[in-house]
């Protein structure tokens, strides 16, 4: 066994905001997608801020604060009560999916959210890989549907930028069998796999989300989880350098940058302006001990 000399830092040398926590979710879903818009909370304001404060961490951004009253009771709970220090996002309606009218309902909800006090847009992996044309059944609506062109476009005229979270690792989209490097992981979480059925490939999935991106030039993306793509960073790079409207988070790739730290060193030093600080830790969590928001993450 190794014996070599460990540094622990235990507090941030310099204020970080950590772009991509999960403070709420949603109180009621199926099929993985949001069906009401109450919220379930993780973690109390005073909780939070002394880790914050332990590990000199300026601000927290709740990706998944949802909608309509469960979106204002968030604001008011974090954002309002504690300025500067907790920045809440607003996440689509999908109840609504089936109205005639939901381009328009979306984006209009997008203005109200946004007067509300939410930040920006998160979308979840829900869209591309959970919501179905009937929503929790039928086929599956592809993220580049036009049906959601209206609150791309809204958030770009509100200047609130889109976090969106694309696919999966890699591994997700191949067979659960020896040769698959998230074996255990997939082997104790089978719903976690999109291989084989109905699903849509990586690929196809990161192509329908460039689209997306290149259509809708005065709308900031930021793209989750590396891209979701951090097992190919020359594929990242290459998305960055023809998008001036893309940039992206860390969240939860530690494990693929690391295992390659030479051209992750050059990564960040070329797109240090365009990479968000991020973990995607949840207050309490014990199903992800690897991102739980507490003195050891």
């Amino acid at each position: 066994m190794l014996h070599v000399r460990e540094s622990h830092v235990e507090r941030a040398r310099f204020a970080v905001i950590d772009f991509h926590t999960h403070i709420s979710f949603s109180a009621k879903s199926a099929k993985g997608v949001e069906l009401a818009p109450e919220r379930k909370y993780l973690g109390t304001p005073q909780e939070l801020l002394a880790v914050m404060d332990r590990k000199n961490i300026r601000a927290m951004v709740n990706l998944t604060g949802g909608y309509e009253q469960g979106l204002a009771d968030a604001v008011r709970r974090y954002d309002l009560a504690f300025p500067g220090r907790f920045y809440t996002f607003t996440e689509p309606s999908y109840s609504r999916f089936k109205e005639p009218d939901y381009p328009k309902l979306q984006a209009q909800a997008i203005e109200q959210a946004h007067r509300s006090g939410a930040r920006g847009l998160k979308i979840l992996k829900t869209l591309g890989l959970y919501l179905r044309e009937n929503i929790t059944s039928g086929t599956l609506v592809k993220i580049d549907d036009p049906r959601f062109d209206p609150m791309w476009d809204t958030c770009g005229e509100l200047h609130i930028p889109v976090a969106i979270h694309v696919s999966d690792p890699v591994a997700f989209f191949t067979p659960t069998d020896r040769f698959n490097e998230r074996y255990e992981e997939l082997n104790n979480h089978p719903d976690w796999s999109f291989y084989g059925g109905d699903f849509p490939s990586n690929t196809e999935l990161l192509e329908a989300r460039n689209r997306v991106i290149a259509g809708h030039p005065k709308t900031q993306f930021v793209v989750l989880h590396v891209g979701n793509f951090s097992e190919n960073l020359e594929n990242v790079s290459m998305n960055l350098d023809r998008f001036p409207n893309m940039s992206v988070d860390i969240a939860a790739r530690i494990g693929e940058l690391g295992r390659q730290p030479r051209t992750a060193s050059k990564f960040f030093d070329k797109y240090q302006d365009r990479i968000l600080f991020a973990t995607d830790a949840t207050p309490h969590g014990d199903e992800f001990p690897q991102q739980v928001f507490n003195d050891k993450l």
